[in-house]
């Protein structure tokens, strides 16, 4: 018994069921998906979807209970997340250099071929004839003061936690999962407001899928620190150890700079001498 007692700093998964649970519940998702699209029934991407959702929440308990028993998640196994986590961001950072890249490659014109089917598409010149874009001091705007808002919210609830003041820790949280959801909300509301399509044009389609995916990061984000809050009242954080929070914390201030290029780039820029929606 001696030889197998744990004489190393990292942690050993225990076997776990959850991973191929979850490659099972995603590969029903897609098939429904499929099948939704093809006009079938939306039901097995559903069933799909459920069984996602519940395999991250058994998959996750687990973590979190490895994070609170004080055994697993030594110093080494916490460095190993946030090298994990950093390397997560990083690659969301390349995910949205893509949809940025199909914006611009509307925007600007690169040779006489290119010049010739852009001109095709787009009526010559961006955005394309008969879009109306949306004016950027009007919605856009508030949105980005709210999710500047938030940035600060979850900062502060970082420092209180530092502090161990466990009311600046819960109302920081609080106030920033209710700016995330406010955001959710103007964006729906100004999608529904759009002077454009969102297909049949590439405008409308670079615009939504740059702009919709920050949304549903957004949405997934505000969830992360949703689940923090009650993790918080659990009194599961402490001021040495709280990586679940500072990960969520890392993945908001994310989701604010790549909303401040959008707006900057597509909204602002993109707006720049055209006509505005009001």
């Amino acid at each position: 018994m001696a030889a197998l007692e744990k004489n190393h700093d990292y942690h050993m998964v225990e076997p776990s069921p959850w991973p191929f649970v979850m490659s099972v519940a995603v590969f029903v998702m897609m098939i429904g998906a499929i099948a939704w699209m093809q006009d079938w029934t939306p039901w097995v991407f559903f069933i799909g979807l459920a069984g996602v959702l519940y395999t991250m929440y058994a998959w996750w308990s687990d973590v979190v209970r490895e994070a609170n028993n004080g055994v697993d998640h030594t110093p080494v196994v916490q460095m190993h997340h946030r090298y994990g986590m950093m390397l997560f961001i990083a690659s969301e950072v390349m995910l949205f250099v893509a949809f940025f890249w199909a914006y611009f490659d509307g925007f600007f014109r690169f040779d006489d071929i290119e010049q010739y089917a852009r001109v095709a598409a787009t009526g010559g010149h961006w955005p394309p004839s008969g879009v109306e874009v949306f004016d950027p001091f009007h919605l856009p705007l508030f949105n980005t003061l709210i999710l500047l808002t938030s940035g600060t919210t979850v900062t502060w609830a970082h420092h209180a936690l530092l502090e161990n003041d466990r009311q600046g820790l819960r109302w920081g949280l609080a106030l920033t999962v209710a700016l995330g959801v406010l955001f959710s909300f103007v964006q729906a509301l100004e999608y529904s407001h759009a002077g454009f399509s969102f297909t049949g044009n590439m405008y409308g389609s670079t615009f939504v899928a740059a702009t919709g995916l920050h949304g549903f990061h957004v949405l997934v984000g505000t969830i992360f620190l949703a689940v923090c809050l009650i993790r918080a009242e659990r009194g599961d954080f402490t001021p040495e150890r709280h990586l679940g929070f500072e990960f969520a914390a890392w993945y908001w201030h994310f989701v604010d700079v790549v909303w401040l290029f959008l707006f900057a780039s597509i909204y602002v820029w993109g707006a720049w001498g055209v006509a505005l929606s009001h």
